[in-house]
């Protein structure tokens, strides 16, 4: 077989980085389980007129197509129009419209799976990744003080993996009604475009935005300005607030809803302020491309590398998930655990411990009695300690090299016969730690290592 081409966007960590990808994956498990989240997991697919309705996505979505396919029956082909899900979102939608009679509301769950885009593979972005949400939704209304809650959860979930070497995190907030009601009082009618030019600033900077926005949503010079100094505002007080009600004044463009979304923009950032001081930012210019958001949108970066983009994003949305005559509105955050990852491991921040789970590996004396091995294994096993058994009885010496470059911190040398041929006891022998060098007898019915060796670990830095 000739060596196969890589191919980009699509991660496959090494062992090493696979022990922190888990590590980041349980913490936030145990995060979202410990503030009510139910874990559920849907499909992969969704119909693909589905998938092509929300927002921005059509040169993104992956279609699946059978090869088979030009022999099927002509009925079939409405089935056949499936693609990915590029989010866990719109799956999650769909998810409560059919089980609805069956949910409690409001329903607060988390989904951990995989998503696929089709887009440029480059520095954090994949075409295949691993996202973690939560999401609250409620029937027919939903309490503001969720769009309150997620964030901080989702800080406080980030925040458990501080021990380990993750930076910090700001999560930037804006409320599309603050947006949509300005944009309506500068005479911009075409909404979701001018969100969508502005979602672009930090790719392409003000300069191409403006122009963005005069070329494709008919913009004058002085609504583009207005609506780059609305993106310029931010802080961690209410003051921002007041700026933007300024602002708005300034170019008789202040509205009710405009009104409302600075209330609930102040709302969430009073609460955040006294429950997670300095975490939550107000960040006018967070728009969210997607169209269906229609209050609270959030973006979240690691301090020190904004560079890299929002790792964590979501909102509020009021009718993603409606069957025509009821409306299941809801608020929900996304976390792109593969993007996370990657900049854990490239930028060195986090490593393990090892790459294999083996905390003991039982040397082989010689093959004809393997049988001593597999049985000092089984015994630590049955005990909890991860063991495993010596590939070949080469000698000692060259058995420890192979715990060695694996990572594994014990080697157990079963117990010989003694001088006149007597068996020995079948768990006894000797353990050494083979980075320092100490040896000692033991007894695998009872012996165990540390604590901190009996399973990898993660921690800051690239321990591996």
């Amino acid at each position: 077989m000739a060596r196969p081409t890589p191919l980009s966007g699509f991660p496959e960590w090494l062992p090493d980085g696979r022990v922190v990808e888990q590590h980041v994956l349980d913490t936030l498990r145990r995060t979202f389980e410990l503030h009510g989240f139910a874990g559920i997991e849907t499909r992969a697919v969704e119909p693909l007129d589905q998938l092509l309705r929300k927002g921005e996505t059509s040169k993104e979505v992956y279609v699946l197509r059978r090869l088979q396919e030009e022999g099927d029956a002509p009925g079939d082909r409405a089935e056949k129009q499936l693609g990915l899900h590029f989010d866990l979102t719109v799956p999650f939608a769909r998810y409560v419209l059919e089980n609805a009679g069956r949910l409690a509301f409001p329903f607060k769950r988390y989904q951990i799976q995989k998503v696929w885009r089709g887009e440029r593979p480059q520095d954090g972005r994949f075409r295949e990744f691993v996202q973690a949400d939560i999401d609250v939704v409620g029937a027919g209304e939903l309490p503001y003080h969720y769009e309150v809650e997620l964030p901080l959860v989702m800080a406080a979930a980030l925040g458990a993996l501080r021990d380990v070497g993750v930076p910090e995190v700001r999560i930037l907030v804006n409320n599309r009604k603050v947006a949509e009601g300005f944009y309506r009082g500068l005479g911009l009618d075409d909404v979701e475009g001018v969100l969508r030019q502005v979602d672009k600033l930090d790719k392409i900077g003000p300069d191409a935005v403006a122009e963005l926005l005069q070329a494709e949503q008919d913009a004058t010079p002085e609504q583009a300005k207005a609506c780059l100094e609305l993106a310029a505002i931010s802080g961690t007080d209410t003051t921002v607030v007041d700026r933007v009600r300024a602002l708005a004044a300034s170019y008789d463009a202040v509205t009710e809803l405009l009104e409302t979304g600075l209330g609930e923009l102040a709302a969430l950032i009073e609460a955040a302020a006294r429950r997670a001081p300095g975490v939550v930012v107000a960040d006018l210019k967070i728009a969210r491309g997607l169209d269906y958001y229609t209050g609270s949108v959030y973006e979240t970066v690691l301090v020190g590398h904004e560079q890299l983009g929002s790792i964590c994003s979501g909102g509020r949305y009021d009718t993603l998930a409606s069957d025509g005559k009821n409306t299941y509105p809801g608020v929900g955050l996304s976390i792109g655990v593969s993007r996370l990852v990657s900049r854990l491991l490239s930028a060195g921040l986090v490593g393990a411990t090892r790459g294999v789970p083996t905390a003991v590996l039982v040397a082989v004396t010689d093959e004809a009695h393997r049988d001593r091995s597999d049985a000092v294994a089984a015994a630590l096993r049955a005990r909890g300690v991860p063991a495993d058994v010596a590939p070949t009885a080469a000698k000692f010496g060259k058995q420890i090299k192979v715990a060695d470059r694996r990572g594994i911190p014990f080697v157990w040398f079963p117990a010989q016969p003694g001088e006149d041929g007597t068996e020995p006891d079948a768990l006894a022998g000797e353990v050494k730690d083979i980075r320092s060098g100490e040896q000692v007898d033991a007894d695998a019915a009872s012996w165990e290592p540390p604590a901190e060796d009996l399973f990898p670990r993660v921690v800051p830095g690239a321990a591996g």
